[in-house]
């Protein structure tokens, strides 16, 4: 990465840092900002699971128990952030149930601004679990991983001890957080099996680079919107959840 790179790095992590922490400290933007979250962390499930599938299938084993150990943790997080909403008395919207506006998970990122320059270059078809490259998807999901287990914990950082539904939550994200970790570093050692570190390093340089990118073309849709996004919740009738779905 170079020296450039590095300090635009460092400014959009930054800047998201901020963004993050005050729209999760804040009651009223709480529940949208878990809500995609949630749909993050629940709509990558079917994704892993057929590269786990695809995996086993070309015969890397070490490969596709990692990958089904990643979409069973990925199925955890959602859960938790889905809890973390009811006990707001809130819900994710479900869209399905919306005809005009329904679309599929991956084309809803791909119409993003972060995931239009983050993957500028693939299309859809390119990115389908069935063909995607594995070098893609080991080198820019490593990225996602790294940085989303520091974003976890700093947010995590800001919520308050004095609750019992933010303390939950919080203790939730640290969790997330750990697993989050543990993701990038499979990923990582899943490109060292298959090629050298000069190479890894090369790839892993270049897969920032985009997420530098991908950062800078969030930022400026969010100054475009004025900082407005689109609702993905709606009020729920209160109920008790199995506080087994936050675990620690």
């Amino acid at each position: 990465m170079n020296f450039l790179t590095h300090i635009l790095h460092l400014a959009g992590s930054g800047a998201f840092a901020y963004y993050s922490a005050a729209q999760i400290r804040d009651s009223k933007t709480r529940p949208n900002i878990l809500a995609g979250f949630y749909f993050a962390e629940s709509g990558s499930v079917p994704f892993l699971s057929a590269l786990s599938d695809r995996a086993a299938a070309e015969g890397d084993t070490w490969l596709a128990e990692k990958l089904a150990k990643h979409a069973s943790d990925e199925t955890r997080h959602g859960k938790v952030f889905a809890h973390a909403l009811q006990q707001m008395n809130k819900q994710v919207i479900d869209f399905k149930r919306q005809p005009q506006t329904t679309t599929t998970n991956k084309s809803q990122q791909q119409r993003s601004p972060f995931f239009a320059a983050f993957f500028e270059g693939y299309t859809q078809e390119q990115l389908k679990p069935a063909v995607i490259d594995w070098d893609v998807f080991m080198a820019s999901t490593y990225i996602l991983e790294l940085d989303a287990s520091k974003d976890f914990a700093r947010m995590a950082k800001v919520l308050p001890d004095n609750e019992p539904t933010d303390r939950n939550l919080k203790l939730g994200m640290l969790s997330i957080a750990q697993d989050e970790t543990g993701h990038a570093a499979y990923l990582y050692e899943a490109m060292m099996r298959q090629m050298s570190a000069s190479k890894v390093e090369k790839l892993v340089d270049m897969w920032r680079t985009r997420k530098v990118n991908a950062l800078l073309a969030m930022v400026g849709g969010i100054l475009q919107r004025n900082g407005e996004t689109r609702s993905l919740v709606q009020d729920s009738a209160p109920s008790e959840i199995d506080s087994e779905l936050i675990a620690t």
